[in-house]
């Protein structure tokens, strides 16, 4: 399956980074966030990605062109510097398609403009692009097919705490309620969509809101629940957060470094 990554945005709260790069460009360690998505999806067998350009797109064109492989690899150097040889490899198999899909564009319209580089596949994944999960993959994929979906996303526990205030008409306080124990589920922006998901789709529209409406109405949406590692980066406390447990070895998005087993 290919996988739309869509790298347009300029995230506001990133302020420290959004004016020299766009939001999926952000490192964690030594890689950008979009690097460690790629890495999480080619560890189970999916390689081809569309990758929706916006907000300084150039950025991630030129870090692609100009891989350096060697960051986050092992390598032996020889002939006084001048050969590299790799011990382990992590893009070489990976096919990327860059689309300039417009600055101001929805996530909606993006998806429309690289459809045709979908070739004949029936289905495919996405992603926003700014958050990282342990989720297992082929798990979502046949949570899909079990209940013949048209779309599916990721659903986690909100990352941050916050409280859930209830009002009568007088404005007094009703209640207040923690996020955390009021059972609430927040699409984590990890995709699994069906090709009919074009037919829902109008001029203009953005992906959660009509088209999600009209599948809903039909029943061909649905969502997959996950208690497990899920972290958004929004703002510069998420990015130091997430750069720390990648320093101290404890990424639970390193897929790849935990499930060795799987497919790479």
């Amino acid at each position: 399956m290919k996988v739309v990554l869509f790298a347009g945005g300029m995230g506001m709260r990133m302020r420290e980074f959004s004016e020299s790069v766009p939001k999926p460009m952000v490192p964690i360690g030594s890689r950008p966030i979009i690097w460690h998505l790629m890495k999480y999806y080619a560890h189970y067998g999916h390689t081809e990605f569309i990758v929706c350009l916006g907000y300084k797109g150039e950025v991630i064109k030129e870090y692609f062109l100009n891989y350096k492989e060697w960051l986050s690899n092992d390598f032996v150097l020889s002939g006084g510097g001048r050969e590299i040889t790799m011990l382990h490899t992590d893009a070489q198999d990976w096919k990327i398609t860059f689309v300039d899909t417009g600055l101001a564009t929805n996530i909606g319209q993006r998806m429309v403009k690289v459809k045709e580089f979908l070739g004949d596949d029936e289905e495919f994944l996405a992603n926003y692009s700014d958050g990282l999960s342990s989720v297992p993959l082929p798990a979502l994929i046949d949570h899909t097919h079990a209940h013949d979906a048209i779309a599916t996303f990721l659903c986690t526990r909100p990352s941050q705490t916050f409280h859930i205030v209830g009002l009568d008409e007088d404005s007094h306080v009703t209640g207040i309620t923690e996020s955390s124990a009021a059972g609430m589920w927040v699409n984590a922006g990890f995709f699994v969509l069906r090709r009919e998901i074009f037919d829902y789709i109008g001029p203009g529209e953005e992906l959660v809101y009509e088209p999600f409406g009209r599948l809903l109405e039909a029943r061909k949406l649905v969502g997959y629940k996950y208690d497990g590692f899920w972290a958004g980066m929004d703002t510069f406390k998420d990015r130091q957060v997430m750069d720390e447990m990648n320093a101290r070895g404890q990424a639970p998005w390193k897929v790849w470094e935990q499930d060795p087993a799987a497919p790479a």
